[in-house]
């Protein structure tokens, strides 16, 4: 009867869609089904003006859909209720994920306008399917009777899930609670999108421009063609244009002899949304801040961190804090040796060892050249986008023998390009979407997001459309080719983890795909173990011009800088880890002076050198602001406690392709999803829970044992204490 029951309802529901559907689709092809290559969005045919109508269908088409849940008259049911409702709103997800991943790629005046609208819509929207109290008295009918349903482990996890999600929506608010709450909702949504839009309009504003020779002195030749290039791009021709782009910042504060434009290029980006102005961001923070906090105090939390935290790995903040607060000295420590070898540079070379943030990665290059006879210009030519993209690929296949085909299919920019990914039968895994540089329509940094989940229909697995974003250096010409730094390659490999994770997933339910944030940075860091690794580079880093391989000598200067700069890498992650969780454990608001706060709780409670500036400072700090990383920043140094220690395991190995290791990791935790929390995941394919000392090694924060090989071996299973005690290291 359960079975007929689902069939009957998923009729109702494909009468329901085509009938609302008919007089849309001809005009909107986000209402039709993509009849694509792979079934990708038909971004040939998609135009800004059909976002909105797309979205407001999509609701209306949802919203029949729920209803059609509450008014079942039949007993509540997996089938019924959990599983109906978990394969509601396709047509809804369709459009706003395309409009969402867009809006951040390839944006326009329109679709800001337009988000202004559209996210309130559905933030709303959402409220009303998770205040639904009808809707939620069926959810919980089914959750008291999970364990005797005969459900499978999936299905009793998406049960358990689905009814923790409405529950932390706030299914168990009084009535008038529930309307403050959708207020609160809605309001944020708004801000949300008025931070980002903001943040991209300080992006685009502010440009470097150079016009005379001279006031190049130091930048190699290749970054300044590759300013010229942009100066063109930009109708300036015989000049040389810098951006707030990192692939155009970084190397000019590395290698530029004038201070004065240093201090003016990187003080532009400090200060981005800071200045008084249409785009300042501190009052959006502020209400922001503010509205968080009233949310956490409705849902019984004394801070939004804590109702944050209560659904990740971590649990509370100060657990997260305890991680970051263990840390914290050793790599401030470490960052201030750094400084002393780079004053005492400075000195040498001009007589006086005053020293600024904008200094920085000036002298630190000056000490990476000193101390190990390496520069990131004599680097490049071994890691052009080509190379770094075929490594990964290659990386790939013989961890777990796919492949990559080029494929024709619609992009949304001429510069994107796609391959079909195949497992090792040569089944199609699914489409995966590059989209390499800066752009004004695109937001700064890089992410992996998907068009389409993994999800299953009626047995049969349909495929993800995946696509990687990022903002690498361009060719220095039109028609050359794209030399990358060490971080640009990095961040590649980092963001084919996340890829991977979704394009390897085997989760029958959306609802149970996604896992907690402090574990989701786990694939992507991982994958940035390999990057550098003697044999990967021997493998993938061969020079541009000649196709010959990466001279030893220079893989061992790589080895032998891995510790490079770790204090002050360590030390800006953490700074802004803190600076998240500061303002996101406040439990009594008042307006905060945004500036004064971030100094006083890093510079003067925690002794941040001014040398430092945070990684990201609170008006541009768009992953909590304007993303989904709020009270979650910590998670990418919470994940790299995973990521090392899971590296081990393939180190252990013998051999850091092993193709078992490999296996095993693929299917304990990228084939599952959310199917299980995080650490069961992590003990089925480690046997046992994370080693902070792996970590503490890799950045510098304690000494390697004189016998590299003598790795620090895992505690038996009576000396481990329980996950989060291992993770933060207390004893």
């Amino acid at each position: 009867m359960k079975n007929l029951s689902a069939l009957t309802f998923l009729m109702i529901m494909t009468t329901l869609l085509s009938g609302c559907k008919s007089k849309q689709a001809e005009s909107n092809p986000l209402l039709e089904t993509w009849s694509t290559p792979f079934g990708v969005p038909p971004f040939d045919k998609i135009k800004t003006e059909h976002f909105k109508p797309a979205v407001e269908a999509g609701i209306r088409l949802h919203e029949a859909q729920i209803d059609s849940i509450v008014k079942n008259t039949e007993t509540p049911s997996f089938g019924n209720v959990i599983e109906a409702l978990d394969r509601s709103g396709e047509v809804l997800n369709n459009a706003y994920t395309v409009f969402s991943l867009l809006n951040s790629a390839e944006s326009n005046d329109r679709m800001q306008a337009d988000d202004m609208e559209i996210s309130p819509l559905v933030s709303a929207h959402n409220d009303n399917i998770y205040l639904n109290d009808r809707l939620f008295q069926k959810v919980k009918a089914v959750y008291d009777q999970r364990e005797y349903l005969s459900l499978d482990p999936q299905q009793l996890r998406l049960t358990e899930q689905t009814y923790k999600r409405f529950v932390r929506a706030g299914a168990l608010l009084t009535p008038a609670q529930k309307e403050q709450l959708k207020k609160i909702n809605e309001q944020l949504s708004r801000l949300g999108v008025q931070f980002g839009n903001n943040l991209l309009a300080d992006n685009n504003a502010f440009t470097l421009v150079i016009d005379k020779q001279e006031d190049l002195a130091g930048v190699p030749a290749s970054i300044q063609s590759a300013a010229s290039t942009e100066a063109v791009n930009r109708k300036m021709e015989g000049k040389w244009v810098f951006t707030l782009s990192k692939p155009s910042m970084i190397p000019f504060l590395s290698y530029s002899e004038r201070r004065d434009l240093r201090e003016k290029l990187y003080k532009a980006y400090l200060e981005r949304c800071n200045r008084g102005d249409s785009t300042d961001n501190k009052q959006i923070v502020n209400e922001i801040a503010k509205l968080r906090l009233e949310k956490a105090r409705l849902m019984g939390y004394p801070s939004y961190g804590a109702f944050a935290l209560d659904d990740e790995m971590a649990q509370t903040p100060e657990n997260a804090y305890a991680l970051l607060d263990k840390l914290w000295q050793p790599s401030l420590e470490l960052a201030k040796k750094e400084l002393e070898e780079m004053k005492a540079i400075k000195k040498a070379e001009t007589g006086d060892d005053s020293f600024e943030s904008w200094d920085w990665w000036y002298y630190a290059e000056k000490v990476r050249k000193q101390k190990y006879d390496l520069n990131e210009e004599m680097l490049r030519p071994y890691l052009s986008l080509d190379n770094v993209v075929q490594g990964i690929f290659q990386l790939s296949n013989r961890l777990w023998g796919i492949t990559f085909r080029p494929v024709s299919v619609p992009v949304y920019h001429k510069e994107c390009i796609a391959y079909e990914v195949l497992d090792k039968d040569n089944k199609h895994l699914g489409i995966l979407y590059f989209d390499f540089f800066p752009r004004p329509g695109k937001q700064g940094g890089a992410w992996c997001g998907a068009y389409r989940e993994e999800r299953y229909e009626e047995g049969k697995r349909i495929a993800p459309v995946v696509t990687i974003v990022a903002n690498v250096s361009r060719p220095a010409t039109s028609n050359g080719v794209a030399l990358l730094n060490l971080d640009e390659t990095e961040t590649l490999f980092h963001e084919f983890g996340h890829a991977l994770h979704s394009l390897f997933s085997q989760v029958h339910y959306a609802g149970i795909g996604g896992v907690e944030q402090d574990f989701v940075e786990l694939p992507s860091q991982l994958m940035e173990n390999w990057a550098f690794e003697p044999d990967m580079l021997r493998m993938y880093a061969k020079h541009y011009q000649t196709g010959d391989p990466m001279p030893d000598d220079l893989i061992e200067k790589i080895q032998r800088s891995a510790l490079f700069n770790q204090g002050f890498t360590t030390t800006e992650l953490l700074a802004a880890s803190l600076s998240d969780m500061d303002i996101h454990t406040i439990t009594e608001y008042r307006p905060i002076d945004l500036n004064a706060f971030e100094k006083e709780m890093l510079n003067g409670k925690r002794g941040l050198i001014p040398q430092i500036e945070p990684r990201y400072r609170y008006p541009y700090f768009a992953h909590i602001f304007g993303g989904g990383y709020a009270a979650g920043y910590y998670s990418y140094i919470w994940a790299e406690v995973l990521d090392k220690d899971a590296y081990e395991a393939f180190v252990e190995s013998g051999d850091i392709f092993d193709r078992t290791t490999a296996e095993s990791y693929r299917k304990n935790i990228l084939e599952r999803g959310g199917s299980e929390g995080g650490m069961e995941l992590y003990k089925k394919f480690r046997g046992h829970e994370p080693d902070i000392k792996p970590l503490m090694i890799k950045r510098g924060l304690i000494e390697m044992p004189a016998d590299t090989a003598a790795r620090p071996a895992p505690l038996d299973t009576a000396a481990r204490n329980a996950s989060i005690r291992r993770i933060i290291g207390q004893q």
